[in-house]
Parts: structure tokens; sequence; C-alpha cells
């Protein structure tokens, strides 16, 4: 169970944390940067934290099952906060596969051919989408913080 629990909220952090620093620092730090310099920034930017966003989509699953199915004898016996944190997830896994097979391959392409204009548009998208994975994120590490104490 420690094991677990630990990969649990390692993943947790790199994926919240990642966020957290590229919408509140890196997004502030790069506009005022002219677009043939900012848009491919980004672009390196997402091509080195995705693969850890994998790790993470892969690792939150498996080890928060693996925790209810042991720790709690399924989700019928797990709290109400391990079905909200895991309806979080499952919206933010998704909203993470959109980003990637979506608006972040469509702003590599643009980044490649120059049309910056196009690869703004889809940063933009990403930017958004990602402030909402964000905000999700925050709410399920404060439901994991504290749902063991709700009644």
């Amino acid at each position: 169970m420690p094991v677990a629990i630990a990969l649990h909220l390692v993943a947790a952090v790199i994926w919240v944390g990642g966020m957290f620093f590229a919408y509140m620092s890196l997004r502030p730090a790069a506009a005022s940067m002219e677009p043939a310099q900012r848009l491919p920034l980004w672009s390196r930017t997402f091509a080195g934290f995705f693969p850890w966003v994998w790790a993470s989509v892969v690792a939150l699953p498996a080890t928060g099952y693996w925790m209810v199915f042991h720790a709690f004898g399924g989700l019928a016996h797990a709290g109400m906060y391990i079905n909200i944190m895991q309806t979080l997830g499952i919206i933010m896994i998704m909203i993470y596969l959109h980003v990637f097979f979506a608006p972040y391959r469509r702003l590599n392409r643009a980044v490649a051919a120059g049309d910056f204009p196009a690869a703004a548009k889809q940063l933009a998208q990403i930017r958004r989408l990602i402030g909402i994975n964000l905000l999700l994120g925050l709410a399920t590490v404060v439901i994991a913080g504290t749902g063991r104490y709700w009644s």
C-alpha cells in the first residue's frame, strides 16, 4: 500500500504541478515573446512535459484502482470522496487525451510550417483546456487531502 500511495501522489504532483507551472509561470513569462519564439517554445515545452503526463495518466488509475480494491474492498465500500476523485480523474484524462491528439498535434504542424496564426489559435485552445484541467486537478488534491474527514 505505501508504494501505491507514493506512486499515486508523485504522479498527481507531476501532472498538477506541471500544469500550475505552465499556466501560472511560463505562460505570463512567454507572453511578451514574439510568436516565432513563443510558439516553438510551447511546442518544445509540451514535448518534454507530455511524456510525464502519459506516465501519470497510466499510474494514477492503476494505483488508484489497486488501492480501492485492496484497501477498501471495491468502489461500493469506498467513501464518496474516492468516487468524486475517480470521476474528476476520468474527466481530466479525457481532456488531456483531447489536448494531446487534437490541438497539440495541430500546434506542432502549424509551428513546423511556420503558420504562427494557426499555431497561436491551437495554443489558445490548449491554454483553456489546461486551465480547466488545472482547476479540476487542484480540486482533486483538496478532495484527496480532506475527503476522509467528511462525514
